[in-house]
């Protein structure tokens, strides 16, 4: 039985310490569902309010599970992995290391599981060719923020140059790969990608001898990696010849309450390990071939990856068998009342953001190595404000069909990487950072099933369109958000140098 964290805190301590959090966490999702529940403004059933009461349950020991095998098992893969890529001094071995590795957490990521699947259902397409084409466009553009630490590149002029390659293709690019793209780089940069990208870059940038230089290269990885995700999708576009879709609702198949979590446990299960299996091997070949990690130390991260594994059943099988469908019917129910169905939207992005594991991750890395200058409460609470416009401006997307993905897409980002400019570099990496965490797995799945049930009750919205936008829209605004909050401390610091 492991005893301590990888840093020295009891398991039991931290497991009770995040089962807190996430209880905090899940609570403001599950009062707004009541209050419109006995409201009547989106009245719910007695099997579905059962579901969604034991999914609720089950995300918050799945959550609790999770994150102290990330601390036991992922972060320090990730942190091992990134010194021994640094102390090698070898472009050519961390080229190839970013490829693989990039390859691999891609490929294992749940949320892009999830929209490759939703691909395929809607589109036709293979969902195993979006699978690779994703991880193919992650790990190359991987390597590429690997060199940019090694080569003291500026992460503003890197996402400047990636982004005008991005605007230029997105021109050739057919409008319903565009949602599809965006959504992937959110998709891709998940439950489980975010936290080994982001102790990786720390791993590399901890033993650069400037100490300003390595504490803005922890963050920023994460950014570029994702653009790949998008440039991969759009170019796939160009090999796919067919473009008159069949588009269906993606409606969440209704299931009876007390067999909705047996019928999906055997398939979660068997997707959480198969999610692991790759940074398992990874972990196995590094001990033995560089690592060299003490016994009890090699057993202390395979636990990490039980706990993670645990974790991941219990947190798939609560968003799965309770709060995806409860998602769906409060979107529909909420389809013909406006100004409601966006006040819900902006309340339900800022609290769900709130229970998504990869922010924990995030918050908590920025917090460390900023040495507490900048607190948690600092970027989670602007976070959740961002996430909560971005949901209610995809939600008016829906109801207004003349608003387009672009008139979003094309000016924030524009504004994005005008800010990058500006502000203080640490947070330019902190910001695009948090704009591929805000779209994990709990994020995609209970605000993506509300959207696409406003529009698959609102008549002829094109689910196609609408629905593979939403997920880049909650992407950005983080970006410009988080940027925001950079300029306003840059402003606070001048002041107190200045008396």
């Amino acid at each position: 039985m492991v005893q301590y964290l990888y840093g020295g805190m009891p398991v039991h301590n931290s497991f009770v310490g995040k089962l807190k959090d996430n209880v905090f966490s899940v609570a403001p999702i599950c009062a707004i569902v009541f209050i419109l529940h006995f409201t009547g403004a989106a009245r719910l059933d007695g099997a579905m309010l059962t579901q969604f009461l034991i999914g609720s349950v089950l995300i918050v020991l799945g959550l609790a599970f999770f994150l102290v095998g990330v601390d036991i098992g992922v972060t320090p893969l990730g942190d091992q992995t990134g010194e021994a890529l640094a102390r090698s001094n070898k472009i050519w071995i961390v080229m190839g290391a970013g490829l693989v590795l990039g390859f691999f957490i891609s490929l294992a990521e749940p949320g892009l599981t999830v929209l490759a699947g939703q691909v395929e259902t809607i589109t036709g397409i293979s969902g195993m060719s979006v699978l690779i084409t994703v991880s193919v466009g992650l790990a190359i553009l991987l390597a590429v923020g690997f060199l940019r630490v090694i080569f003291n590149i500026p992460l503003y002029k890197l996402l400047i140059g990636l982004y005008i390659i991005i605007g230029a293709v997105a021109v050739f690019t057919p409008p319903e790969f565009l949602g599809i793209a965006f959504d992937a780089s959110g998709a891709t940069t998940g439950i489980l990608a975010v936290p080994f990208i982001l102790s990786l870059a720390m791993g590399t940038s901890a033993l650069k001898r400037d100490t300003k230089a390595s504490e803005k290269d922890s963050f920023g990885l994460v950014a570029v990696a994702s653009t790949g995700a998008i440039l991969s999708v759009m170019v796939l576009s160009f090999f796919v010849r067919n473009t008159e879709f069949a588009v269906e609702a993606a409606v969440i198949p209704e299931q009876s309450a007390g067999g909705a979590f047996l019928s999906l446990l055997r398939g979660i299960i068997w997707d959480g390990f198969i999610t692991l299996l790759p940074l398992l091997v990874i972990l196995i070949v590094l001990q033995i071939v560089s690592f060299k990690l003490r016994r009890r130390a090699f057993i202390k991260m395979l636990a990490g990856f039980i706990y993670a594994f645990i974790g991941l059943v219990l947190f798939f099988l609560g968003v799965d068998g309770g709060f995806m469908e409860v998602g769906a019917q409060i979107g529909h129910a909420l389809s013909d009342k406006t100004a409601l169905a966006l006040i819900v939207g902006f309340l339900i992005g800022f609290v769900t953001i709130l229970a998504e594991p990869a922010v924990y991750v995030l918050t908590h890395q920025i917090e460390d190595v900023t040495s507490g200058y900048v607190k948690r409460v600092s970027v989670s609470l602007p976070l959740c404000i961002g996430v909560g416009v971005a949901v209610l401006l995809a939600v008016l997307r829906i109801l207004v069909p003349a608003i387009q993905l672009w008139h979003y897409l094309l000016p924030g980002y524009v504004i994005a990487i005008v800010l990058s400019i500006f502000t203080p570099k640490l947070f330019v990496g902190i910001a695009f950072d948090a704009g591929g965490v805000a779209t994990g797995p709990m994020t995609a799945t209970f605000i993506l099933a509300f959207t696409q049930g406003i529009a698959d009750a609102s008549g002829g919205a094109n689910v196609l369109i609408e629905g593979f936008g939403m997920i880049s829209m909650v992407a950005l605004l983080p970006i410009i958000t988080l940027q925001v909050l950079g300029l306003l401390y840059k402003r606070k610091v001048k002041v107190i140098e200045h008396g």
